[in-house]
């Protein structure tokens, strides 16, 4: 992973895979688990995968390496047990998209599997975030899950709160597994408990004897990073962006009984721009987008 970082400007990640199947009709999605029981039906089981194939088929004609993210972001040991569906979910979904990648012929070089999990709580809540000791005891089942089934990298995404984010990076380190952490933010360009980008990478980077390969922002569209009023030092190691495709805010989002998306161009433009200008190199999609998203990158950008 710290190979293909070092030797490639830009690296497509997947766009939204949870929402594609909301809007699809053709699955029930779990009430707590989301899409990680889906693995477990055959049908289902099709539907996403065509739903991960077609980011993979886009990123190997553009001869592009891509990262792709199991459907884990909820199944953390408590979800896990009370939906009382097999403690081996997430190892299982890991298997689930190394089938995948292998069956379709793509490289394990150029495509990476991620194990990805969530905050504790509501990722839009940052009060509800766990302290940086309960963090680490409690995503440590599902981080150890997911690096003993062999992933290439772990993510933590829609991370509302620094102090929970400290504790799965402790969580993560353990395991000698490169891992990622994903924040969520606001319009003002902060994580939603108000820390800066800045304060959010150095205590996390301080707080840590194997830091995260580098930072992320996820589920908050472009323009919400602000980025000419970062610092220049917090494009050394925020490394990634999934976007959402509208500017609303979360909360307008998480309430919106239809697709809501901003122009594709007008969001490509400044996902490029995160590229081009700042040095962001992985770029994919969040809420609202799409393949037509990652198309237009992979279109547009400057070789």
């Amino acid at each position: 992973m710290k190979k293909l970082l070092e030797n490639n400007p830009f690296i497509l990640m997947e766009a939204a895979i949870v929402e594609q199947l909301r809007r699809s009709g053709e699955v029930h999605l779990h009430e707590t688990l989301v899409n990680a029981p889906l693995i477990y039906d055959p049908e289902a089981r099709d539907v996403m995968g065509a739903i991960y194939l077609e980011y993979m088929r886009l990123a190997e004609n553009a001869q592009l390496p891509i990262l792709v993210c199991t459907p884990t972001w909820r199944a953390n040991r408590a979800r896990v047990r009370d939906a009382d569906i097999s403690d081996t979910v997430n190892p299982d979904a890991v298997s689930f998209l190394r089938e995948l990648r292998d069956s379709a012929g793509y490289d394990d070089t150029r495509v990476k599997i991620g194990g990805m999990i969530g905050c504790r709580n509501d990722c839009y809540r940052p009060d509800e975030g766990l302290s940086a000791a309960e963090a680490e005891q409690f995503h440590a089942w599902q981080v150890q899950q997911l690096a003993s089934a062999g992933v290439d990298f772990l993510l933590a995404e829609t991370l509302p709160n620094v102090q929970e984010a400290l504790g799965i990076a402790k969580a993560m380190e353990a395991t000698g597994v490169p891992y990622m952490i994903s924040f969520v933010i606001s319009r003002d360009g902060h994580v939603l408990d108000g820390s800066s980008l800045e304060a959010a990478i150095e205590l996390i980077d301080a707080g840590t004897s194997r830091p995260p390969l580098g930072y992320m922002v996820n589920c908050a569209h472009p323009s919400f990073l602000c980025p000419e009023q970062q610092p220049r030092t917090v494009f050394n190691r925020l490394i990634g962006y999934q976007a959402n495709a509208s500017s609303l805010d979360h909360c307008d989002l998480d309430n919106a009984g239809e697709l809501k998306a901003d122009d594709v161009a007008e969001w490509g433009q400044l996902m490029l721009t995160l590229n081009q200008s700042y040095g962001v190199k992985i770029l994919g999609g969040c809420c609202g987008t799409g393949i037509e998203h990652l198309q237009y990158l992979v279109t547009h950008r400057k070789h």
